[in-house]
């Protein structure tokens, strides 16, 4: 689901993002670098527009791990939107993510190039869905092109996922 009346709006757009994460989770080096290059790469190119509130936008997102937490401010920090989104629609497809990961990862240590490539369609089969969802549960919200849902899919499978200590 593309949205071609973000092309041109250069304010539809998240310049800062923070996620606040539990101190006493610790994350793999796997999720720590997918966390990294999702906000590089979301920052340095995203379509968001909230349907109430012009941009730029100041992003932070936290959980409590049944709800994803979004605060959504303007450049001077200013409260534009807090909303919470329910986690129970994600929960299979980051299941099944999660799964698909662990293979992936194991599967570059120990498989063929084939192999490896077939696991890979699944993990972004999985990942695709995902962001689909969160595009639509995020609908009443904001307007996201499908790189930015895809991008917040990855922070939020981050944020929500087991405790790696």
């Amino acid at each position: 689901m593309e949205h071609p009346e973000l092309e041109h709006d250069e304010t539809a757009r998240i310049v800062k993002l923070e996620l606040e994460m539990d101190p006493t989770k610790r994350i793999s080096s796997a999720q720590e670098h997918e966390r990294a290059v999702a906000i590089f790469d979301l920052l340095d190119e995203n379509q968001f527009k909230l349907s109430k509130h012009d941009g730029p936008y100041h992003l932070y997102m936290r959980t409590d791990q049944r709800h994803i937490h979004f605060d959504i401010r303007d450049v001077s920090d200013e409260m534009l939107v807090n909303f919470f989104m329910a986690l129970g629609p994600l929960r299979r497809i980051m299941r099944d993510y999660f799964q698909v990961c662990d293979s992936y990862y194991d599967a570059i240590r120990t498989k063929s190039p084939s192999q490896i490539q077939a696991i890979d369609m699944g993990r972004r089969a999985l990942h695709d869905e995902g962001s689909e969802t969160l595009q639509d549960r995020l609908s009443n919200h904001a307007t996201v092109d499908h790189a930015t849902a895809r991008r917040l899919f990855t922070l939020i499978c981050v944020l929500t996922s087991k405790d790696k200590g």
